[in-house]
């Protein structure tokens, strides 16, 4: 609790303590009035003076000045003796015992940020003459040299060029698992050291770090509003004056009316019932309860690992209706394995030891998982004249054999004769042939998620009407992975630019509704941008996933995808939920108040009480981690 929370608190206890006191207290005429004037002006006095600088900068029509005209003139209709002192204390005490809930909330919330803003270094370690020496991370320059200790975050991106540790990268990601690392692993700014010595050369300035951006992204989230909280304010700006020309019309008409029939004009009555109206009417509820209902939902969202860029984008989300993905690096891990191995003219160990050995130095991801298929590739096996041909494969000599590995281009190059395979093939196929003789062929293909099945069903419980793949890879390859998935349709062979044009295709389609990409934020920033909602998955370091998405989620799970929409549906369905249930109360409330149905407590109880339910309700927002 805050030193203002405190302080406030004790002004509601005092207060509430003398009002009751003084209930007891033998006093009349111009004494009683000073007695409950002072418990008045304890806890009205901010918002009198808040009401009072509002009318001298000539912007009077707020919460503050409704509260001062109410309860200043309940105090006078008391002096007549029509009305109670009690009712005008009364309303500036739940009043700012609302304030209070709103701003423990508030608290709340910003705690949730400030839990993902530990993540801000405070300190860089360098190394000058043996000693350590900390500097601010703003005056570290790209290549240098840093030390980081066991328990301490890494301050800048960087490559690690001495020791091994484990890292904890929950801060970023949401996700409690470690992450080991050793020399010449990259790693980012914002994860905490937790075991050994590293010595990082950095990659980029603070300025232009991981943390760095994910942090200005937080920083700003407060910044872009959404439909409904630009609705609420142009409506508060609005309303306000017209509750306040209806009160005084509440409290003039009538009584004229009434006089010029012959009646008793009434006007205490009638000033009462214009003042009960007034407090009625205070927009407090929806002005306070809906931004901080996207508040709460950001900052709860931000604690998992998914980071909105603003309520518009939370609101947008939780709209959509079609989901497109790209396929590698998103469904599929973008690590490729061998998946099936058809022998021919050799057993299938030796067709793996042929191809893993005139892979041995090349970097290609297929090369890799060439050798990870066969472990024993480093053999006494002699192998010279590696040549490597542009398109089409690999050969060498294997103990004196030619041996080439590669696509159909070289097989028939070098004159060996490719059979007819009966199987299926889902993947890429790497042809083998040993002195011109066709050994067989191997297939390999990048591995689907363990969770991107799972993701795809929850999207579907979750209302997600369609989904989409887009891939570069080839037809068969795109279609089996579909069908693994269960996606609705896809789109193969596709260029970047063909990307954008597939979901501007989606955009153009009314049935799509709201369309939301997701890719792994590394290519995808032309598409991510053109989507109504972009997502960049797994985007640690990725600089234009963060600048092109709207939404970033920190690890490379499809899972958080779900769970994105549901917080933000969740969201939305308790925005919805105050605004409904403080206009309903509030025009019950009005229309009771007008025609005298209503007295001083239950407009008490429509103002504060609806707020500091819609209040309560809004901080549901940042409870999502069982979502």
């Amino acid at each position: 609790m805050s030193k203002k929370q405190k302080k406030n608190l004790i002004r509601i206890i005092v207060s509430a303590v003398l009002m009751a006191a003084f209930l007891f207290v033998p006093a009349e005429g111009v004494w009683r009035l000073l007695l409950f004037l002072i418990p008045y002006l304890i806890i009205g006095y901010d918002i009198l003076m808040k009401a009072a600088k509002g009318v001298k900068n000539l912007q009077p029509f707020d919460e503050c000045f409704l509260m001062a005209i109410a309860t200043i003139g309940a105090i006078i209709i008391a002096v007549m003796g029509e009305g109670d002192y009690l009712e005008a204390i009364a309303v500036m005490l739940f009043y700012q015992i609302g304030e209070w809930f709103q701003s423990y909330a508030v608290g709340k919330s910003r705690k949730n940020i400030s839990e993902l803003m530990d993540i801000r270094p405070d300190y860089a370690n360098i190394e000058k003459d043996g000693v350590l020496e900390q500097v601010d991370p703003d005056e570290v320059e790209t290549g240098s040299v840093i030390v980081v200790k066991a328990g301490e975050k890494i301050p800048i991106d960087g490559v690690i060029i001495e020791g091994e540790s484990v890292l904890n990268t929950s801060a970023l990601t949401g996700e409690s698992l470690p992450r080991d690392v050793m020399t010449g692993d990259e790693v980012i700014s914002g994860c905490i050291n937790m075991t050994g010595l590293l010595r990082i050369r950095t990659t980029s300035e603070f300025g232009e770090s991981t943390v760095s951006k994910i942090l200005d992204l937080v920083e700003n989230a407060s910044s872009r509003k959404s439909k409904s909280e630009n609705f609420i304010s142009k409506f508060a700006r609005v309303y306000t004056p017209a509750v306040v020309c209806g009160a005084l019309v509440l409290a003039v008409l009538p009584p004229l009316l009434m006089m010029l029939f012959g009646q008793n004009a009434g006007w205490g009555t009638w000033i009462y019932r214009a003042l009960t109206f007034l407090v009625i009417s205070c927009p407090c509820a929806l002005v306070i309860s809906i931004p901080l209902s996207f508040f709460a939902g950001i900052g709860g969202a931000g604690r998992e690992g998914v980071l909105v860029k603003g309520s518009d984008c939370l609101e947008a989300l939780a709209g959509t209706k079609t989901i497109v993905f790209d396929k590698t690096g998103t469904l599929t891990a973008g690590i490729f394995a061998v998946t099936a191995v058809h022998p021919e003219q050799a057993d299938e160990n030796t067709l793996l030891h042929m191809a893993a050995h005139v892979e041995r130095y090349s970097s290609h991801p297929i090369a890799v998982s060439l050798r990870e298929a066969y472990p024993d590739e480093h053999d006494d096996c002699e192998i010279t004249d590696i040549q490597e041909t542009a398109g089409c494969g690999v050969s060498a000599k294997v103990n004196g054999a030619a041996v080439c590995v590669g696509n159909l281009k070289m097989m028939q190059a070098v004159g060996a004769k490719v059979e007819q395979c009966p199987h299926k093939h889902t993947g890429t196929i790497i042809h083998v042939a040993k002195d011109g003789v066709y050994l067989g062929h191997i297939e390999i293909s990048d591995r689907v998620k363990p969770t991107a099945k799972q993701a795809v069903e929850q999207l579907r419980q979750a209302g997600i009407r369609q989904t989409v793949m887009l891939t570069g890879d080839n037809a068969q390859a795109a279609q089996a992975a579909a069908e693994e998935l269960t996606i609705d349709k896809v789109y193969s062979g596709l260029l970047p630019a063909d990307k954008v044009t597939r979901v501007e295709e989606l955009l153009n389609n009314r049935d799509s509704g709201i369309v939301a990409f997701a890719g792994d934020g590394i290519n995808d920033a032309p598409v991510l941008t053109r989507a109504d909602v972009g997502i960049a998955m797994g985007a640690l370091g990725s600089d234009a996933a963060i600048e092109a998405a709207d939404v970033v989620l920190m690890d490379d799970d499809p899972l958080k995808i779900a769970k994105a929409i549901r917080i933000a549906r969740r969201c939305m369905r308790i925005v919805r939920e105050n605004i409904w249930f403080s206009i309903g109360v509030k025009l019950i409330c009005l229309v009771l108040g007008a025609v005298g149905l209503a007295n001083m407590w239950i407009a008490i109880f429509a103002d504060v009480g609806v707020m500091v339910l819609a209040v309560l309700n809004a901080v549901r927002a940042m409870m999502v981690k069982n979502l």
